[in-house]
């Protein structure tokens, strides 16, 4: 089981997330992976802030700002302008750390 944004960035080597992981941190781990379709699946139907957020960043990444700006309103979140990377690991934190956990 991840515990840690440490142990989440080091599940990524492997073929699959871990079991039980949270819808956003499950896409989140999918987009590290260069999975976007896959990721995008896991949030879109979502109905959580926590999903809107990770579906921003993925529309961001896909480079479709209008839709990304969307989203970002739907998380109650500002539209990201630091880089990709930096962005994920932001949200990676702030999941881990309103949770206390990343899997059941």
């Amino acid at each position: 089981m991840v515990v840690n944004a440490a142990e989440f960035k080091a599940s990524i080597s492997g073929a699959t997330p871990a079991p039980g992981l949270h819808a956003p941190l499950a896409a989140l781990w999918w987009a590290a992976k260069g999975g976007w379709d896959e990721a995008h699946k896991i949030v879109q139907d979502e109905e959580t802030t926590d999903a809107a957020w990770v579906h921003a960043y993925l529309h961001r990444v896909e480079g479709d700002l209008g839709n990304a700006g969307y989203w970002y309103r739907r998380a109650g979140k500002p539209v990201a302008a630091d880089s990709l990377e930096s962005e994920w690991e932001q949200i990676v934190f702030a999941l881990i750390a309103s949770d206390g956990k990343v899997a059941d």
